[in-house]
């Protein structure tokens, strides 16, 4: 197979009616990369939804590209396949319909052999929109990759990859092999299998013959043993490659691999989740698709950073909320030992926006789910498939139908993962509960609303005999069942359902302190999933401090536009109770100082589940010597002592009975602060702030010095005020302006602050605690120098090397030609 990534050169425009295009009407075409996202470049209405981010509830774009195919490329198959395209995608190439995909996270594949014109050149045009279809930010565009193939005829459709045998000494790897003849008579090839190792030895082989009738397709089977094998897992995530080489006579004609990962998978209530035969506990996080200043769009290199930093922050898990991940992700969650919750839908047959997915569920969700397992089937990171979040249905008969037709669907295709769905025993009953509650002014907001004013009662409600009796069903079709917002039904269940495994799909991240006591002190409870572990465009400010005084609404007035509830910001930025949570998994050991900010001091805070203090790990501010401040310390120690300028302010207790938060009321005096451990009566790990001083220097450093040329690759480029010292300067934010020269182009530039009313697209932005961050992409090879100007300040630069391209394929046909050449023994 040559498969090339079709990712460049196309182009972008607000979708038209072909009337309207009468006369020359149209907005001219912007040439556009993919993956790409249209809408986050769009003006935010402030009059719109804070669900959306304020960015335009409606809104269609159309995509085009002009395509080049040669004549003798009429004996081979040619197929586009568009691995996510939000949303209502509909494919027209030549002017034709082609075929469409309602389900903008799903991977697709369009045939195109029947609607081009050889040696000629051919136009695709893809057509994407949306309107009140989500409860978050969705984006509008083609965000995920998109790669063209180009076959003989006689060709391979798809490698499974299992190892249903694994000890020690010998691992069994399993490989099912589809391939298809398009041909008009019967053919007989060589299938041949290669296992290699992570440095190329090959390690185990195996080969069959097949014949393929004309228009036929056939499986081979090919049971590989592998001595001694290296097993993946979090730690270690070790990948093999199996490459697959279909033969007629000595001829290459068609080829593909794909890495495999030697692990296996066990679950009891008495071990809970076993991997390789030891238990772990899940220390999860929720994520959103969207990838911050990028929008929707899932470039690779983004994809991979968020989850490394992810994993810096003490996560060995993430649960796609709520939608499939991108095949993207998944490569980094294998090569980085992720484990991975891939979710289908957020909704079934009832709707939670006006015009969602669930107009188009009943049709479509077979196909969507088939798309799923196959594209997770072969990562070693997927450990579970789930069927739903929060669907109201689960609390039906036959709803809870629905989900035994999806669970079973899932093990159908692939039986080796567990199966579970985001079951919210409020959700389940809410008109039962509605019923129950005096009448409630506005709602307009909807389940979100009902559970942060309900708060401790919604838990309550969970673990009632009536939730109890309405998801019974739904939870009877899961392998595990998946609890949002519901640890009241952790212990219930040991005694209600002691088979009953249980891990916490979603939940309050302020209650991690009693979540992970519960996960740690209950075999039957595998894990917990914060929300969020990663903050996300929309929904905005659920999980903002609000203060006495100020408005009630759930959602934050314009200009907010992050739901502000992550443990990292859209920048990646840990935020404080990133650091809380670290210490509570007992990863952390040294206190962490977080300091509520001084223009806050006097205010009554009023938090809800998905809100944390409005803290910074600061000792520099504006505030005046003398004024009070808040100090809070995080730590797992019997006590804290906190020291300013060498002397003792005051010391107390930490640990569990204190949920690890020791808070101390301190005169704010510039200088040095302390926070010492005490364990056993005596001084142990400690940790200090420093005032910055002096002259401020703007610094800036990128993630990477040297990067290829591919539509995958971008260059994050930090942009900082430190004195000479190194230390941040987190209160004298000011704008700074960003220049790229070079092969390459800015892409974003903004920061983490949830309410700012600055675009992604510009150049220049206000730094937010000292801090922005400019995303940079290649268009070539060379140098590209990125050059940062404030006010004041002497101008600050870096560069990325851009050398030559390592993974893109050109989309030239002629170096399609070449590749096949290369696949000749």
């Amino acid at each position: 197979m040559t498969t090339l990534a079709f990712n460049e050169n196309w182009t972008v425009r607000p979708k038209k009616s072909i009337f309207a295009q009468i006369g020359g009407g149209g907005e001219p075409a912007i040439p556009v990369t993919l993956p790409h996202d249209a809408l986050i470049s769009q003006p935010r209405v402030a009059d719109g939804q804070g669900k959306s981010a304020y960015f335009p509830a409606a809104a269609s774009f159309e995509y085009a590209k002009d395509l080049d195919v040669p004549e003798d490329y009429r004996n081979k198959k040619i197929t586009l396949e568009i691995q996510g395209a939000y949303r209502d995608a509909v494919v027209y190439v030549n002017g034709n319909y082609a075929g469409q995909r309602p389900y903008g996270y799903s991977s697709f594949t369009v045939p195109l052999n029947d609607f081009l014109n050889y040696g000629d050149t051919n136009s695709i045009r893809v057509d994407v929109r949306a309107f009140d279809d989500s409860r978050w930010y969705t984006g509008v565009g083609i965000t995920r990759d998109v790669l063209l193939h180009v076959t003989d005829l006689t060709h391979l459709d798809s490698v499974h990859v299992t190892t249903p045998t694994i000890d020690d000494d010998l691992a069994v790897v399993e490989l099912d092999i589809q391939s298809s003849n398009d041909g008009l008579q019967s053919t007989t090839v060589s299938i041949d299998s290669n296992l290699t190792d992570a440095d190329g030895n090959s390690v185990a082989h195996e080969s069959s013959l097949v014949t393929l009738r004309s228009r036929g397709s056939a499986t081979s089977r090919h049971r590989i043993y592998l001595e001694n094998p290296h097993r993946w897992n979090v730690d270690d995530p070790y990948l093999y490659t199996a490459r697959v080489t279909v033969r007629y006579g000595d001829d290459v004609i068609d080829e593909t691999s794909t890495t495999v990962g030697v692990r296996d998978l066990r679950l009891d209530p008495h071990n809970g989740l076993r991997i390789n035969g030891q238990s772990i506990k899940l220390r999860g996080a929720c994520i959103h698709h969207d990838n911050g200043l990028l929008g929707a769009a899932t470039i690779g290199r983004a994809e991979e950073r968020r989850v490394e930093l992810l994993k810096e922050a003490g996560f060995n898990a993430i649960r796609s909320a709520h939608n499939p991940l991108s095949t993207a992700m998944l490569d980094a969650c294998d090569r980085l030992g992720m484990l991975v919750m891939d979710e289908t839908f957020d909704m079934w047959t009832e709707g939670k926006s006006s015009f969602d997915y669930s107009l188009s569920f009943p049709e479509w969700w077979e196909r969507d789910v088939e798309a799923m397992v196959e594209k997770d089937f072969n990562h070693p990171s997927v450990i579970f498939y789930s069927i739903g979040n929060e669907i109201p249905e689960t609390g039906q008969g036959l709803g809870s139908e629905m989900g035994r037709r999806l669970a079973e669907k899932v093990r159908q295709l692939d039986s080796t993962r567990f199966v579970t769905n985001g079951i919210n025993g409020f959700v389940s009953a809410l008109t039962d509960v509605m019923a129950m509650m005096p009448a409630r002014d506005g709602g307009a907001e909807g389940v979100n609303d009902a559970m942060a004013s309900f708060g401790d009662m919604m838990n309550r409600i969970s673990a009632s005999p009536l939730v109890t009796s309405k998801t019974a069903e739904s939870f009877s079709v899961l392998d595990v069942a998946g609890i949002n917002y519901g640890d009241g039904r952790y212990e219930v269940d040991r005694e209600l359902n002691p088979n009953r495994i249980i891990v916490g799909t979603e939940t309050f991240p302020s209650h991690i302190d009693v979540l992970w006591d519960l996960v740690e002190s209950n075999s039957r409870v595998i894990g917990d999933f914060t929300w969020s572990g990663w903050d996300y465009l929309g929904e905005v400010g659920i999980g903002r401090t609000r203060y006495q005084g100020e408005p009630p609404e759930f959602e934050a007035p314009f200009p907010w536009r992050t739901a502000w509830c992550g443990d990292l910001d859209i920048t990646g930025r840990r935020r404080t109770i990133s650091y809380y949570r670290e210490t509570i998994f007992g990863l952390r050991s040294a206190p962490y100082i977080a300091v509520i900010r001084p223009k806050l001091h006097g205010k009554t805070a009023i938090t809800g589940g998905w809100a944390w203090s409005d803290s910074v790990s600061s000792w520099t501010w504006s505030a005046e010597a003398g004024a009070p401040v808040t100090v809070e310390v995080y730590s797992d120690a019997d006590e804290v002592e906190l020291q300013l300028n060498g002397e003792c302010i005051a010391r107390t207790p930490t640990g569990l009975a204190k949920k690890f938060l020791a808070t101390f009321d301190v005169t704010y005096k510039p200088g040095e602060l302390v926070a010492v451990a005490i364990r056993n009566g005596e001084p142990a790990e400690s940790t200090r702030l420093v005032t910055a001083r002096g002259q401020v220097l703007l610094k800036v450093e990128c993630d990477r010095h040297e990067i290829s040329n591919d539509t995958s690759a971008l260059g994050f480029v930090t942009i900082e005020f430190r004195d000479e010292n190194g230390v941040l300067f987190t209160d004298s934010d000011r704008q700074v302006s960003v220049t790229v020269s070079g092969p390459g182009v800015l892409v974003g530039l903004g920061t983490g602050q949830p309410d700012s009313a600055e675009p992604f697209d510009g150049t220049t932005c206000t730094t937010f605690d000292g801090t922005a961050l400019a995303i940079v992409r290649p268009t070539g090879t060379g140098t590209i120098t990125v050059e940062v100007t404030a006010d004041g300040l002497a101008t600050s630069r870096t560069t990325i090397a851009v050398t030559g391209d390592t993974e893109q394929l050109s989309a030239d046909f002629d170096d399609m030609t070449k590749l096949e050449e290369e696949l000749q023994p």
